[in-house]
């Protein structure tokens, strides 16, 4: 018996007579190896994005400007910026700019970074009350010099909005803390409704994409956070086509499903620079859909899965999950 594919601009969905699901990601042009060098070629059509401007996206740029805030959103170079900027959400980007880790990903500067602000916490909650959010996302670079990675500031920060916003639902996207327990105690405390820290990769690729963490201390921080406080949602994210394979995300799937994590979210890595890992493989918006399906039948409570999607993205449709909205 032959197999039955459904193939789209190259790429492949395998369903095999045992009805075992495999992806074939389109893969990248390779580079000539020379370091710096982005990866050759036109991205896919699915990838292709407006330009970020609108009157709400010019307001809120101008907002964190005279705030002296930074967001995630830029420092990142995250495609879906001006939608949600468009409607009026952004993720805070917490202790500065600058991380002491050096991930193969990210777009972040790393370095070392200056004094903590006493005051962005309040800073923070003020720019939410400004908005008017009823949902806002917290995230941070590594600061792996302070003893708590800085997670008062989280819980600070947490509590500033509770306070200015009353009604705003909060997520919370941590660093691990390097595994403190007592660090991932001071976040859980302060009651965020999603306590979210991204997997990103496979553990065969951690040792480039991820060199600082490890994959048994990012599930391990998931699983207690749920221990910590058994209303909070837990919620990690992956990025596809840095050089992972099928069963290699099965298997995180499982994982993450073992360690009871609520929400997934699943998206294309876009490499952001030259000096950045290069794109291994294209998924397409079908192989997608797929592995949504996947994430479902694992028990995700929430499966975000697209070519453009990133952790925060949809967050505030999430946040209605939360158990402390029925209390």
């Amino acid at each position: 018996m032959t197999n039955n594919r459904s193939r789209e601009s190259g790429s492949t969905v395998e369903i095999n007579p045992m009805g075992t699901i495999r992806l074939e990601p389109i893969p990248a042009q390779t580079s000539t190896g020379v370091p710096g060098q982005l990866t050759p070629g036109r991205r896919p059509e699915w990838l292709r994005v407006r330009a970020a401007d609108s009157p709400k996206y010019r307001e809120l740029k101008g907002l964190f400007r005279g705030k002296s805030l930074h967001t995630v959103c830029e420092e990142a170079m995250c495609p879906n910026i001006g939608e949600c900027w468009g409607r009026g959400t952004a993720t805070f980007l917490l202790m500065g700019d600058t991380c002491t880790r050096s991930c193969g990903f990210c777009k972040i500067k790393t370095g070392r970074p200056g004094l903590l602000d006493p005051e962005e916490p309040r800073r923070v909650g003020e720019s939410v009350a400004a908005m008017g959010l009823r949902h806002a996302v917290l995230t941070s670079v590594n600061r792996d010099e302070q003893s708590d990675g800085g997670a008062w500031v989280f819980a600070e920060s947490i509590y500033w909005i509770r306070r200015l916003q009353p009604g705003c639902t909060i997520e919370v996207l941590i660093p691990d803390f390097k595994g403190d327990r007592a660090a991932l105690q001071t976040v859980m405390d302060a009651k965020p409704e999603i306590l979210n820290h991204n997997t990103e990769t496979v553990p065969r690729l951690y040792r480039t994409v991820r060199p600082q963490a490890q994959y048994p201390r990012t599930l391990k921080l998931l699983q207690e956070a749920k221990t910590l406080d058994p209303l909070a949602l837990t919620k990690s994210g992956l990025m596809l086509g840095l050089g992972e394979t099928w069963d290699e995300l099965l298997q995180v799937l499982d994982d993450l499903a073992a360690h009871g994590v609520d929400i997934l979210t699943l998206g294309q890595y876009l490499q952001p620079s030259r000096f950045h890992l290069p794109i291994q493989a294209y998924y397409t918006p079908a192989q997608f859909a797929v592995l949504k399906e996947e994430g479902e039948k694992r028990g995700f409570r929430w499966v975000e899965s697209g070519p453009l999607v990133r952790s925060s993205y949809h967050a505030d449709g999430q946040a209605h999950l939360s158990q402390r909205n029925d209390l």
